[in-house]
């Protein structure tokens, strides 16, 4: 099994910045075989969206809701995959979700718990 922890949500206002980390940690050999690592967010009424992901070989892709804003990156020595979000605005308030899927023949997909973020104009 593997488990997800997110961190790093709170409260700023708008034009500010949050740092979101993800630590993950369980079985290595199903570490290993993790290709996608995402982001997500969902609002009350609304459904969960794709925010930001990276591939296993480090390409990233965005929402264009925060395309230049935000930021997605891992650091493999620490399994952590981190959110830097910049800019915020009142519509990026939301439970942030970490993810992490394996595709193919096997698939799998892992969740966090979620990190409140919550942006005032």
């Amino acid at each position: 099994q593997v488990q997800l922890v997110e961190s790093g949500g709170g409260s700023v206002q708008a034009g500010g910045r949050l740092r979101l980390t993800c630590a993950y940690s369980g079985d290595a050999f199903i570490l290993k075989s993790i290709d996608w690592y995402r982001w997500y967010r969902q609002t009350p009424g609304k459904e969960r969206e794709f925010v930001a992901g990276q591939t296993l070989m480090g390409t990233a892709n965005y929402a264009d809701s925060v395309k230049g804003r935000f930021d997605i990156w891992r650091d493999n020595a620490k399994n952590t995959m981190t959110l830097e979000m910049n800019a915020l605005k009142p519509e990026d308030t939301g439970v942030y979700y970490c993810n992490m899927e394996r595709s193919g023949l096997s698939p799998i997909n892992y969740w966090g718990q979620g990190t409140p973020v919550t942006v005032s104009s």
